[in-house]
């Protein structure tokens, strides 16, 4: 095709040929425009008042209005044709159709071309604007540790259709690493071969994963700050903390990137982020899920969890993780005043109109008021942390001590205070932790416990560190139970601190009534 200025990487698909000099006629169209010809252009544009141009902003009628257009033409084009389909549609019309690239985006320009004596010219064209490749948006880094589309895809039809999960970073998912909010743990681990139980049932029943999400270091935490990575949004509570340690996923479902947050809970951190953000969240009954390729933080009192939107989205999830026991009733409500004691006033305030107002409505069964003495109290939350950290220390202490500087100031601390309990004393803590995990089962059976979630709402990202370690020093004594009576509890979002902020109504039940727990809580309404 000699005597035109075709592109060597234009593919020309033309499927009766093409009339003669209409090619070139495009050619020599293509290269007045690349050089802003506007003479060429003007004499390859038919005459007269019906020659009609469009480019998606705007609809030029008649030879004059188009010339008048390039004359005031800033921007001159770069692109290249990179594909020209030739649609004959009579002897002396052709209809053209280009695909152009500019870079990384793709255009496309149509053309009808007639014959007008012995020349072909432009009747009517239309200018697609660019369009850019569609790009994966860059996700936050401070919520994921690693995303996919999905990154884990169903492994089989199920009742969990359609459920995206989202996986706290301490739970093995075939060909990706443990991370456990630690990038120097991270950097030296190998992709896990197999998923975690708990998270292939999930992929056998239908839910895909939709990524890894941000933990604390270790999970050795409640607020959901990570020195390495950043704090994860409470859109519920903007400018707040996410709560921890299962921050990542619950930050995914607050923000509707997730259906469900596969978590851990092992002195409250499914039930905290949950109340901070105004979820629901599970901590199931010790033991009643594997945590077989679960990082461990402490096995005494670690629990898989998750948080959803709804009560509904959790017994669905609980439906498949959970062995099939029927829903149990309850016959009265416990109330332990020294820990509900421990909450913020208006929590506290908001806590107890709603629990008086559940129980009058029938909602929740008659309420009974059990006493614990605070000595008590704190004498089973001392041996709760005794245990915790002895187990913690005995879980990652090794590494640490190989690691000087890997983590940040309050988890180092932590650390640093664990790894002082000595073997001796963690025996006596046990005892006493089993001596509490008798007296709270006598006080469950066949009742439900209700408590705040938290001692108040979420904090402010600019808290200091001495009252974040307030706020996290009065929520244990209340999350510890749950712990302590390896019992389940579910956190609901049903309170309101004096400033708007979300905080949950915490309900534990018996060991084994997780689904009782689901049940009456599927019923329960607050009066605006």
């Amino acid at each position: 095709m000699s005597g035109h200025e075709e592109s060597e990487e234009c593919e020309v698909i033309a499927p009766v040929g093409a009339p003669p000099g209409l090619l070139e006629a495009f050619w020599r169209y293509d290269k007045a425009l690349l050089g802003n010809d506007r003479p060429t252009l003007d004499e390859l544009f038919m005459r007269g008042p019906h020659t009609i141009r469009g480019d998606g902003q705007a609809l030029l009628v008649g030879h004059e209005a188009i010339a008048g257009f390039r004359s005031a033409r800033a921007r001159i084009p770069t692109r290249a044709v990179v594909q020209l389909h030739v649609q004959v549609i009579a002897d002396d019309a052709a209809l053209l159709m280009a695909r152009t690239r500019d870079g990384d985006t793709t255009g496309l320009q149509t053309q009808l071309w007639r014959l007008d004596g012995d020349r072909w010219v432009v009747a009517a064209a239309h200018v697609s604007l660019p369009v850019a490749p569609k790009r994966i948006a860059p996700f936050d880094t401070t919520l994921w540790r690693v995303v996919g589309d999905p990154l884990a895809a169903a492994t089989a039809p199920g009742p969990l259709e359609g459920i995206g999960v989202a996986v706290k970073d301490l739970f093995a998912v075939a060909g990706h690493a443990v991370g456990a909010g630690v990038p120097a743990w991270l950097a030296e681990q190998q992709p896990q071969r197999d998923s975690a139980p708990a998270v292939a049932a999930l992929l056998d029943a239908g839910a895909h994963l939709v990524g890894i999400a941000r933990t604390d270091e270790f999970a050795y935490s409640l607020a959901g700050t990570n020195a390495h990575y950043g704090t994860p949004p409470n859109p519920a509570a903007p400018g707040c903390v996410s709560g921890g340690s299962t921050s990542g996923p619950a930050s995914a479902v607050a923000l509707g990137q997730a259906a469900a947050g596969l978590g851990t809970d092992t002195a409250g951190s499914i039930r905290v982020p949950a109340s901070y953000q105004g979820l629901v969240g599970l901590r199931t009954t010790h033991g009643a899920i594997g945590t077989d390729g679960v990082l461990p933080l402490a096995r005494s009192f670690d629990t898989v969890g998750w948080l959803t939107r709804d009560v509904r989205t959790s017994a669905a999830v609980a439906g498949i993780l959970l062995p099939g026991t029927e829903a149990v009733a309850v016959r009265r409500t416990v109330r332990l005043p020294e820990v509900e004691a421990l909450a913020r006033a208006d929590v506290r305030d908001a806590f107890t109109a709603a629990v008086q107002g559940l129980t009058e409505s029938g909602q929740l069964p008659p309420a009974e008021v059990v006493e614990l003495p605070r000595d008590l109290l704190e004498r089973w939350f001392a041996a709760f942390r005794t245990v915790q950290a002895w187990e913690a220390w005995q879980a990652h202490g090794s590494w640490i001590t190989g690691h000087p500087g890997s983590l940040g100031a309050d988890v180092a601390a932590r650390f640093a205070q664990a790894s002082e309990v000595g073997e001796e004393q963690a025996a006596a803590a046990r005892e006493l932790t089993a001596a509490a995990r008798e007296q709270l089962g006598e006080w469950l059976s066949g009742s439900v416990l209700a408590i705040p979630s938290a001692s108040g709402p979420a904090p402010a990202r600019s808290a200091s560190g001495e009252q974040i370690e307030a706020e996290r020093a009065a929520t244990l004594r209340m999350t510890c139970l749950a712990g302590l009576a390896g019992a389940p509890a579910l956190s609901l979002p049903l309170l309101r601190s004096a400033d708007g902020r979300p905080a949950g109504l915490c309900l534990l039940g018996a060991p084994g009534a997780d689904h009782s727990l689901l049940t009456l809580a599927a019923g329960l309404e607050i009066a605006p």
